[in-house]
């Protein structure tokens, strides 16, 4: 099975100065790593309804580039500031996930890689095509 790496246009600057590729398909699995609300440009949004959107739109447009969708996600570990917005979070949510949910694992962390980062989210999807 051969190792593919997928890494959107406008993804570039990450790849070579974080050294990562936003997902990983080998065979019908892709594993996305972690999407946060920053733009292809780094500019962060403000809040954690807009982030939560930003990152998830993040997710899609890595999906995409994958040769999968939103549906095609069976497991999200989302990283969270502070778990007092998990309402908010839930919410942005529901627009992406309508039905037949994914397994989910919520983590509270004191942190994340870039300061002002309010979520995380991180996937892996099982598509039928190879």
């Amino acid at each position: 099975m051969k190792k593919t790496l997928i890494n959107p246009p406008g993804s570039e600057g990450i790849y070579q100065s974080m050294q990562f590729s936003q997902a990983v398909r080998m065979g019908h699995t892709i594993w996305i790593s972690g999407q946060v609300g920053m733009d292809e440009k780094f500019q962060m949004a403000e809040g954690i309804e807009a982030q939560a959107l930003q990152a998830f739109q993040n997710l899609q447009k890595v999906l995409e580039a994958a040769g999968a969708a939103v549906e095609d996600v069976v497991e999200l570990v989302t990283y969270h500031i502070s778990m007092k917005d998990m309402g908010s979070f839930a919410k942005v949510k529901s627009e992406f996930f309508k039905e037949d949910y994914p397994a989910w694992t919520a983590v509270g962390v004191n942190e994340l890689v870039i300061p002002g980062l309010l979520v995380e989210i991180r996937a892996t999807a099982v598509v039928e095509n190879s």
